[in-house]
């Protein structure tokens, strides 16, 4: 996490040091990723960067760190369509709403999802914690379904949470690659075309989990 030193800047300094680090992660990734460059970017010194940063993964960890953040205010004020949503149109309505996140703060979720995803951080055990925060809120979702009759109770619940992670990443990743050609990355996000997409994408993850896993069983 960040020194204090680097809590007590002016907002327009830290501002410039997040904005060179988005961008060093967006352009190279963690591993290509320079401190050298961070500071020239940001107009800092470089004994200025380690008053208010550890190293290159702390500075890191803090942007993903206020990604989470970020999402979750942005959430506080989305509800439902309805109270009626069953467990797969409440997971529809969070990935789409989750977009429509995405779609507002383009770079700094391209920056964390290129670490994360595309580099395969987010399995490792740098973000065990976050990743284990998710796969658990999954778990605990299907459940739910199969006690609502909504998920045939065959289904492995393990397996059901990494093909609903995976889903989730894969749109996440579409998202990435896709939205950042586009000029309007939030009008691209809401057009029909894409919206199809991603329904098409959900639409295969939910009648696979529906579907019973009785019919893979051999007859003796």
């Amino acid at each position: 996490m960040p020194k204090q030193t680097f809590l007590n800047l002016p907002e327009e300094k830290r501002q410039a040091v997040v904005n060179a680090a988005v961008t060093e992660f967006t352009e190279y990734g963690f591993e290509g990723a320079s401190i050298n460059r961070i500071v020239a970017n940001s107009g800092i010194s470089k004994g200025s960067f380690y008053q208010y940063f550890e190293d290159k993964m702390d500075v890191f960890r803090y942007l993903v760190d206020m990604l989470a953040n970020e999402k979750m205010e942005f959430f506080k004020d989305k509800h439902p369509p309805s109270t009626n949503l069953d467990t797969f149109d409440y997971f529809r309505w969070m990935i789409k709403t989750g977009m429509e996140f995405s779609s507002s703060r383009p770079r700094l979720v391209q920056a964390v999802s290129r670490v994360l995803l595309v580099e395969g951080m987010y399995y490792g055990k740098d973000f065990a914690e976050y990743h284990q925060m998710t796969t658990d809120s999954l778990a605990a979702m299907i459940k739910q379904a199969m006690k609502n009759g909504e998920v045939d109770p065959s289904v492995d619940v393990e397996l059901a949470v990494m093909i609903m992670d995976t889903w989730m990443n894969a749109i996440t990743t579409y998202i990435m690659k896709e939205g950042m050609r586009h000029k309007d990355v939030f009008k691209w996000s809401r057009s029909a075309k894409t919206q199809e997409t991603i329904d098409k994408m959900l639409y295969v993850m939910e009648y696979g989990l529906r579907k019973t896993e009785s019919q893979f069983v051999k007859k003796t």
